[in-house]
């Protein structure tokens, strides 16, 4: 028999009880509210598991609201939900819009495009000549493309010139402003405000990429090289608008220049001046311009816009529940997109093992007989770049075609995997060579002498401690890592030479960091022709003598979802999910926790300059040659 309790140890025992108790009711909470949740999500997954119908005389809304890519950064759940939250900011991949525009110019039940481009964060010109191309398309196939915005920027109007008629509103803008590359130079405040000493090591005078670190303007070499792609870029962008709203290159060209006149006398009006100019067909409202889709389509009250259509999303949903069962020969394509660094990587990024692996996946996989490599990017670490170089040489040693197909920017690291292909197309817009090396080393000996800290000790050989940035650098040092630079130097161009059937001499020529057009770099050799995606698709399936195109798939080799993201992504996309999601905070809060994130790179140079295999020195080939 248990002794009675006092009554001090009675409360604190019945304050345990409550305590148990409270923790218990939380728990079983927090769990049946979990199972509720998760039991909608089943039955909306349920639900939007199957693709509407497109009806016939349906309108194709193309309006997206984010970013242009080769290739998703962010797994399919965290798109879906930031889509169901309405969040913005998102991404839209080229091959999703070229094949919606393409599948719409022979779909029965497509009556019309309806552009509305105010959300696009637009690429580089590459791309964007791309979809403009499959938009001019879709109008020469006799349906209408109707444009709207309310003010669009340069890139956006690229696309919506292609259109049949082209709406602004009447409140709206709409510039044509040119080309330009400005950046920020660091010299002043790095060395002579902090005193941090950034030394530089590089081969080909104009390989400028580091130049903000240690100059206090662009080098004459740096604006030299920069306006003359830029002037090539720039005339074809004027030429492609000025053909798809049918007037004179100069026409267009003098208009843009004498801007500021122009919108003196228009009183600052910039939306009547695009009139005047011909850039668009009238000035209307949103709501007057879906008045004026119900009236030539189908009215739907019930519709969005009051007109009966089909979003983006619906159209691909559409068409991907059409497509037949992955069997039979295959042209692979591999995205190498973003910059590129070592190890593994997420999508966005390319890693020198991860895209080497799916390099390596293709040439294992029988089924492949044929690899595009979509090339879109501004170069990296070396190592990781001739790590992907060497499974392309592998895939051709075994019999198998690659192609190169060049997007926005294949420069520096990204022509280095780009050179060894069986043929490399570019868009003449493309941003290529910036064939070059450099290596950047920064020291704060005099930075940590501002807060009275010094550096002082003993080593066992000269080169002990060298690399050590809080101390200054020895010039023997300096000359080791010029060294490393220009054997990185003379490996590149000896590979590109020997890639090319060019001399070493030859190729120095065209390099030393120099950046070209896509137009530019095949007069020079470094590009075999013009064409986009589909053109070296074509390519590569006529080398792997695979017939036409009814007669092989392309697949992406990529990472590929979980089926939990696979799962969510479809509970969310769907119309029940979307609706929980949007209006239940409950619900936010949960799946904000629950949620896989997309790993943030950090900036490439804090990247490249980090030891992750244990050498001081690293090799960079890098371009910072965006628009």
């Amino acid at each position: 028999m248990n002794p009675p309790r006092g009554p001090i140890a009675g409360f604190f025992t019945g304050l345990w009880d409550v305590m148990n108790f409270t923790r218990r009711l939380i728990t079983n909470f927090l769990f049946f509210g979990l199972l509720f949740l998760l039991l909608i999500f089943v039955l909306a997954a349920i639900a939007g598991g199957r693709a509407r119908p497109v009806l016939d005389r349906s309108t194709l809304v193309i309006a997206p609201d984010g970013v242009l890519v080769e290739q998703y950064t962010s797994d399919p759940f965290t798109r879906s939900l930031g889509r169901a939250m309405g969040d913005g900011q998102g991404e839209l991949q080229l091959r999703d819009v070229l094949r919606a525009l393409e599948a719409a110019r022979k779909d029965r039940n497509i009556e019309r495009v309806y552009l509305h481009l105010d959300g696009l964060q637009a690429g580089g010109f590459a791309s964007l000549r791309e979809v403009a191309a499959a938009i001019a398309r879709v109008r020469e196939s006799g349906k209408q493309v109707v444009a709207f915005s309310e003010q669009m920027d340069q890139k956006q109007y690229l696309l919506a010139a292609q259109a049949s008629e082209v709406y602004l509103d009447p409140m709206g803008m709409l510039l044509l402003e040119g080309l330009g590359r400005y950046r920020q130079y660091f010299r002043e405040g790095l060395q002579d405000k902090l005193g941090v000493d950034v030394h530089l090591f590089k081969v080909g005078e104009y390989k400028s990429a580091a130049e903000p670190y240690v100059l206090d303007a662009a080098s004459p070499e740096s604006k030299e090289a920069d306006l003359f792609w830029m002037n090539d870029v720039w005339q074809r962008y004027v030429a492609d608008v000025a053909k798809a709203r049918r007037m004179a290159p100069a026409q267009l060209a003098a208009s843009i220049n004498g801007l500021p006149a122009a919108v003196a006398a228009a009183r600052g009006d910039l939306a009547q001046l695009a009139l005047r100019q011909k850039l668009v067909d009238g000035l209307k409202t949103r709501e007057q311009v879906e008045d004026l889709l119900a009236e030539r389509g189908v009215a739907d009250d019930d519709a969005e816009g009051g007109f009966r259509h089909v979003t983006l999303d619906g159209y691909l949903a559409h068409l991907d529940e059409g497509l037949a069962p992955a069997v039979g020969d295959a042209v692979a394509v591999v995205v190498a997109e973003g910059e590129i660094t070592g190890g593994d990587q997420p999508p966005g990024t390319i890693g020198g093992d991860s895209t080497a692996t799916l390099l390596r996946d293709a040439r294992e996989d029988d089924s492949v007989k044929a690899v595009v490599l979509r090339v879109n990017s501004p170069g990296g670490e070396v190592f990781a770049s001739e790590q992907i170089r060497r499974e392309v040489e592998a895939l051709k040693r075994e019999g198998t075609p690659v192609v190169v197909s060049m997007g926005d920017v294949a420069a520096s690291g990204g022509y280095w995997i780009s050179m060894n292909a069986d043929r490399i197309y570019a868009d003449p817009s493309t941003i290529t060579g910036s064939i070059g090396i450099f290596g950047l080393f920064p020291t704060i000996p005099r930075t940590l002498e501002k807060i009275g800290v010094r550096t002082d000790g003993v080593g066992t050989t000269p080169l002990a401690g060298a690399f050590d940035i809080t101390r200054p650098l020895d010039p023997q040092v300096g000359t080791v890592i010029q060294a490393v630079i220009e054997k990185g130097y003379a490996d590149f161009i000896g590979r590109v030479a020997q890639a090319r059937g060019r001399s070493v001499a030859q190729v120095d020529e065209v390099a030393r960091g120099r950046v070209w057009s896509g137009a530019q770099a095949m007069q020079r050799g470094l590009v075999d022709a013009m064409g986009g995606l589909q053109v070296a698709i074509d390519d590569a399936a006529k080398r792997a003598r695979l017939g036409d195109r009814d007669s092989y798939r392309v697949r992406y080799v990529e990472k590929t979802p979980t089926p939990f993201e696979k799962f969510f992504g479809g509970a969310v996309e769907s119309r029940v999910g979307a609706m929980l999601v949007r209006d239940s905070d409950m619900a936010r809060a949960v799946l904000a926790r629950v949620a896989p994130q997309a790993a943030r790179d950090l900036r490439f140079v804090e990247q490249a300059i980090t030891d992750r295999r244990g050498g001081p020195v690293k090799s960079i080939a890098y371009c910072f040659c965006g628009l």
